[in-house]
């Protein structure tokens, strides 16, 4: 082999390895885009999982205390239906005995205790009358309650995609890094197809755009 063709080869080979050189550093530099990418994903996904969990805590909250003040109501409202019952049944049997005035006093008690169960059944908001979720009479409480109720499964809804979107998230950065240190690209493949469906899951949870299998069917 003459000199000149060894050179030759060596030049050749040394292009070679440095194109390659160069192709590999090419490819660490998009999967640490990638990795940037799908890290700034995970942290947008964190957030709303955690606003979410917030949402659900604090509705499922003000549900319980609304029913526990539509219970205390319905309480009261029996109480007042009782008392009157009870008068009534009084009038009665010893109506007859009672003078006209003794009648009355306790014909205006009945009155009052059915007026006032009847603002138990329905009290609303003076300034919102027609605003079922304004108001303290048991039929605004129980709009109220199923109201929070709503809220609250809607944001458990959305807490499931977030929660599924940061696992996919981690998975996909761990795979992106093995990538890197073992230049392979059917594993940063991987990272970037779970990165995706990450992604659908983290939109799906602002949105719901769909039920996931076992969820509520809220949208």
């Amino acid at each position: 082999m003459e000199a000149t063709e060894a050179a030759e080869k060596i030049r050749e080979a040394a292009e070679q390895e440095r194109a390659e050189h160069e192709a590999i550093e090419r490819f660490r530099v998009r999967a640490a885009i990638i990795i940037a990418v799908l890290a700034g994903l995970l942290a947008i996904a964190s957030v709303g999982g955690e606003n979410a969990a917030k949402e659900m805590t604090n509705s499922n909250i003000r549900a319980s205390d609304t029913w526990a003040f539509y219970q205390a109501k319905n309480i009261r409202q029996t109480s007042n239906q009782l008392a009157a019952d009870a008068l009534e049944s009084m009038l009665l049997v010893n109506g007859a005995t009672l003078s006209e005035e003794a009648r009355q006093d306790i014909q205006r008690k009945i009155e009052r205790y059915r007026q006032t169960a009847a603002r138990y059944e329905s009290e609303p908001d003076p300034n919102e009358p027609d605003n079922p979720l304004k108001g303290e009479g048991k039929r605004e409480l129980s709009a109220q309650a199923r109201y929070w109720e709503n809220k609250r499964d809607h944001a458990e809804a959305q807490d499931r995609n977030f929660d599924y979107a940061q696992g996919l998230f981690q998975i996909a950065v761990v795979l992106g890094s093995v990538a890197i240190v073992a230049v392979s690209r059917p594993i940063l493949a991987l990272a970037v197809a779970l990165g995706g469906v990450a992604t659908l899951l983290m939109l799906n949870g602002f949105f719901l755009w769909f039920s996931l299998p076992g969820g509520n069917g809220l949208h």
